[in-house]
C-alpha cells in the first residue's frame, strides 16, 4: 500500500474528472421526470466497477431503480468486504439558491477547502464518497495489492427510503456474505481532526393532510365562522414541542437511551467551537431541547422538525381564501431502541387525537429506519482506525451522526455483520442543500485512505 499517495497524486486529474462526469448526470430518484437519467446513473457506475477490476458486475433489477453488485473473489479463505454506497441524489430545490447548476459541477476555493471542492449536487452525497471506492479498489487490483475479497452493492434508492434494498438482501444473502461492511455517506469532524461514525440515528417521516371545507373560501364571508386548516395545522405542529422544546407525543421518550454522565464527558472532547458554528449559519443563537448541547442534540437526542408546509394561494398578489387542505412534511430522528414503526404511530395516534372538530385529519406514513450503534472494540472498528493513523497521523474520534442511513440496521439484521461509516465529508459539505459540494482534498484522501482499511483489517481478521 506504500505507493498509494503516489498513485493517487499521479491520477489525481483523472480522478476528478471522472467524478465530474457521473455528477453532471441527474440522478433524482424523488422525481420520475428523472426516470432515465437515474437509470444511466446506474450504467455508468456498473462501467466504473468493470474498469475498476471487479470480476462480476451485474446491474440487478429491482421494482424501483436497479442495484449495481460487484466482486472481486481472490481467495474464500480470505475475509470478504462489501461496500455499500448509492447512486441517486436529493432534488436540488430550490434552484435560485445555488450559485452554479447543480448539475453542471464546478470547481472552486472555499475557506474550509482553500485547495478547491467540487460542487454539484451528490458532490459529497453520496456520488463523490460512493466513488472513492471505485478508485481505491482500482489502485488495489492495478497494483496487485488486493488483500481480501470485495463486494460492491451500490442502490439507486436511498434518498427515497431504499424500499426496494431489503427484499434484495433478503433474496441474496449468500450473494451478499460478508465479514464487515464498509460505507462512505458520513462525515469527520474536520479535516485536520479525523472522526469516524459510530451511531447513527434512525428516521420516522410521515406527511400530514388537513381538511376543512369541502373547497377554497371567501376569507371575508366565512373568515372566523369555519375552521382555517393552515391555522389550524400549525397550531397543531406548535403543540409537539413544550416550552423547552421537548417533543410532547405520549410515549415518544419511553425506550430512549439516555448515554451516562462519563460517556456525554468523552463527547464533549471533541473540538466544536459554538461561535464558529453560528456563524457558518448566519444565525445569532442555536436552538433545540434543554438540558443539551448542541452536539448532543444533534446526535444522541431524538427530534421532530416540519420539513415542508403548504396550503392555500401562494402566487403573486393577494387572494383572500380559506383553504380547504393544508398539508405538511414531518421527519423524527430517533435513538436506538426507538422502533420506528412504532414512533409511527405514536405521531398518528396523537395527530389525528389533537385535531379540533371542524377539520378532518389524514396521517401517512412513508417511510423510516432503525437506529444504529458500531463498537468501538470491533475489528471492523479497529482497522478504520489504524487506516486514518496512517494517512492523517492521528488516531481518530469515535463520534455519533445526527443522519440516518435505515438500511444499516437492516445489513446487521440479514447479513450478521457490522458496519463501520468511513465518511470523508465535513458538516459544512451542505448536504441536502443548495452548494452542495465535496473537498478536493477529502476525496482524494478517501482514496488514500481506504486501502489500508482492507489491509488492516485482513491482518486482524486472522
Amino acid at each position: 500500500m506504500q505507493n498509494i499517495s503516489t498513485y493517487v497524486k499521479d491520477n489525481k486529474q483523472r480522478f476528478i474528472d471522472e467524478l465530474i462526469e457521473l455528477l453532471k448526470i441527474p440522478s433524482i430518484s424523488a422525481d420520475s421526470a428523472y426516470k432515465e437519467h437515474t437509470f444511466n446513473t446506474a450504467d455508468a457506475v456498473a462501467e466504473s466497477l468493470k474498469k475498476a477490476g471487479c470480476d462480476n458486475v451485474e446491474i440487478c433489477p429491482t421494482d424501483g431503480y436497479p442495484i449495481v453488485y460487484a466482486d472481486k473473489i481472490i481467495d474464500k479463505n480470505l475475509p470478504t468486504v462489501l461496500v455499500y454506497g448509492h447512486y441517486d441524489v436529493q432534488p436540488p430545490d430550490p434552484l435560485d439558491l445555488w450559485l452554479s447548476p447543480p448539475f453542471e459541477p464546478v470547481i472552486k476555493p472555499t475557506d474550509l477547502h482553500p485547495e478547491g471542492a467540487i460542487f454539484a449536487r451528490g458532490a459529497c452525497d453520496d456520488k463523490g464518497q460512493m466513488y472513492m471506492h471505485v478508485k481505491a479498489m482500482e489502485f488495489m487490483t492495478k497494483n496487485n495489492c488486493l488483500p481480501c475479497n470485495v463486494k460492491f452493492m451500490v442502490e439507486g434508492e436511498e434518498e427515497v427510503g431504499s424500499v426496494n434494498l431489503g427484499p434484495f438482501v433478503k433474496e441474496n444473502r449468500e450473494k451478499l456474505a460478508n465479514d464487515v461492511i464498509l460505507i462512505s455517506d458520513t462525515g469527520m469532524i474536520a479535516k485536520d481532526v479525523p472522526s469516524i461514525t459510530t451511531g447513527l440515528r434512525g428516521l420516522s417521516y410521515v406527511e400530514v393532510e388537513v381538511t376543512g371545507p369541502n373547497r377554497d373560501l371567501h376569507s371575508g364571508l366565512y373568515g372566523g365562522a369555519v375552521a382555517n386548516p393552515i391555522n389550524v395545522l400549525t397550531k397543531m405542529i406548535a403543540s409537539l414541542h413544550d416550552e423547552n422544546n421537548h417533543i410532547t407525543i405520549p410515549g415518544f421518550y419511553d425506550k430512549v437511551e439516555e448515554l451516562s454522565q462519563e460517556e456525554r464527558a468523552q463527547m464533549a472532547k471533541a473540538p466544536f467551537s459554538l461561535d464558529a458554528y453560528k456563524k457558518a449559519l448566519d444565525i445569532d443563537a442555536v436552538y433545540g431541547e434543554a438540558g443539551y448541547t448542541t452536539n448532543e442534540r444533534n446526535s444522541i437526542r431524538p427530534t421532530l422538525d416540519v420539513n415542508g408546509i403548504w396550503g392555500g394561494y401562494i402566487g403573486e398578489g393577494a387572494k383572500t381564501v380559506i383553504a380547504s387542505k393544508a398539508y405538511a412534511k414531518i421527519s423524527m430522528r430517533l435513538v436506538p431502541n426507538q422502533d420506528w414503526e412504532e414512533i409511527t404511530q405514536l405521531f398518528k395516534t396523537h395527530f389525528e387525537n389533537i385535531a379540533p372538530e371542524g377539520v378532518k385529519v389524514l396521517v401517512k406514513p412513508h417511510h423510516g429506519g432503525q437506529g444504529y450503534v458500531t463498537p468501538i472494540d470491533s475489528v471492523g472498528y479497529q482497522a478504520a482506525s489504524k487506516a486514518y493513523e496512517q494517512t492523517f497521523g492521528k488516531t481518530p474520534i469515535p463520534q455519533r451522526s445526527g443522519g440516518s442511513i435505515p438500511i444499516v440496521s437492516l445489513f446487521e439484521e440479514q447479513l450478521k455483520s457490522k458496519t463501520i461509516l468511513m465518511g470523508f465529508g465535513l458538516d459544512s459539505d451542505a448536504i441536502h442543500s443548495p452548494n452542495e459540494h465535496f473537498g478536493v482534498w477529502n476525496y482524494l484522501k478517501g482514496i488514500e485512505t481506504i486501502p489500508y482499511f482492507y489491509q488492516y483489517f485482513t491482518e486482524l481478521h486472522k
